[in-house]
């Protein structure tokens, strides 16, 4: 996702020192102030689904007797499985926990680099220049289907009936199975004149062997699909219902019973102790920056018969605040703070003298 960045130049000239008041934001009255958002978590859940399609080959019946191919259907079949189940925490600004940073003549206030949400990202850390490089995209080509007719001879193509016709494919297939090992053995009539005609030469053969066997075999088909889900942990979750899973069907919705269902637990592991309940209740002044002291909890996504996902998260609904003293950017320091702009949790603090 390619997110802007929006600074804040805050550095005045200083006469004296005095504190960074940091306050609950009122719309309307929070002037001369930057303002930003500290991030609650949404659990982002990305299910990959495929619907797997089998087509039966023209000459399915006739595998066993001229390949010695067993347990070879001859219908067409159609299905969907869950291939992978990816988490991850995603910060989305809290419209509860939004401040306001108050500039003053004799202060000292930070250079803040927020995320294009507003939700906090630094104080006073370079901003790191874009290379302008563009990240290399990533093409996928579809695998042009060979037709196997293409190599059939002309005693194939006239052959009287669908039996002699899988007999007389079969042993062409038998055939392009000598000529690949008389190349490897170096033992071909005529041999490829160096590695990359040899290589050339195999990969042609293998095409049109391959081609020839799904007459056989049969063809199978896979078309995904990939659905994102979206959790707001404000509490544990005990066996709930992410959605339905159907074979015939793919995801479906939590209420659709063609489904069966795939559950999520959520448990709170109690990492962070509880905020007080007064200081929640009450929006104060506060002197300093406040951030996020992310809880942690324990998610599992499972089936009845499988266990998609069980990891640790960090959730911030699960946390507590805290505040950066104002004395660490006074004139005599200058202090780099890094945020994490998923939790709003603390990561580093670089602290310096001028």
């Amino acid at each position: 996702m390619k997110k802007a960045i929006v600074l804040f130049s805050l550095l005045l000239s200083v006469s004296g020192f005095a504190q960074t008041d940091v306050s609950g934001y009122v719309p309307g009255k929070s002037q001369d102030a930057v303002t930003y958002f500290l991030p609650k978590t949404i659990i982002e859940v990305e299910v990959e689904a495929t619907k797997v399609t089998y087509t039966p080959g023209e000459f399915c019946k006739y595998a066993d007797r001229y390949l010695r191919l067993t347990g070879i259907s001859d219908r067409e079949s159609s299905y969907w499985e869950i291939s992978k189940v990816t988490v991850k925490p995603v910060g989305m600004p809290d419209p509860d926990n939004v401040y306001s940073v108050k500039l003053k003549d004799k202060t000292i206030a930070p250079l803040m680099e927020l995320t294009e949400d507003g939700i906090i990202k630094s104080i006073n850390k370079p901003v790191e220049k874009k290379t302008g490089k563009k990240a290399a995209e990533t093409s996928q080509q579809q695998k042009t289907k060979i037709n196997p007719r293409d190599f059939m001879t002309e005693e194939i193509l006239m052959a009287s009936s669908s039996a002699k016709m899988a007999e007389l494919v079969a042993k062409e297939i038998y055939n392009i199975r000598d000529s690949k090992n008389a190349i490897i053995r170096g033992q071909a009539d005529n041999m490829p004149k160096d590695g990359e005609a040899m290589k050339l030469m195999l990969a042609n053969l293998e095409a049109q062997e391959a081609a020839m066997l799904e007459m056989f075999t049969g063809t199978t088909d896979r078309e995904t699909k990939k659905y994102t889900l979206r959790l707001v942990p404000n509490k544990d979750l005990n066996k709930q219902v992410l959605f339905r899973f159907s074979k015939k069907l793919g995801v479906v919705a939590n209420d659709d019973l063609s489904g069966a269902p795939v559950y999520v637990t959520l448990n709170n592991l109690n990492t962070v102790p509880a905020p007080d309940e007064k200081a929640k209740s009450e929006k104060k002044k506060m002197e300093g920056i406040v951030y996020n002291v992310p809880g942690k909890a324990q998610l599992t996504i499972f089936n009845s018969n499988k266990t998609y996902y069980d990891g640790t998260l960090p959730i911030t609904q699960f946390g507590n605040q805290e505040t950066l003293a104002d004395n660490l950017f006074n004139k005599k320091t200058t202090t780099q703070v890094t945020f994490d702009p998923v939790t709003g949790g603390l990561v580093r603090i670089e602290r310096g003298n001028e």
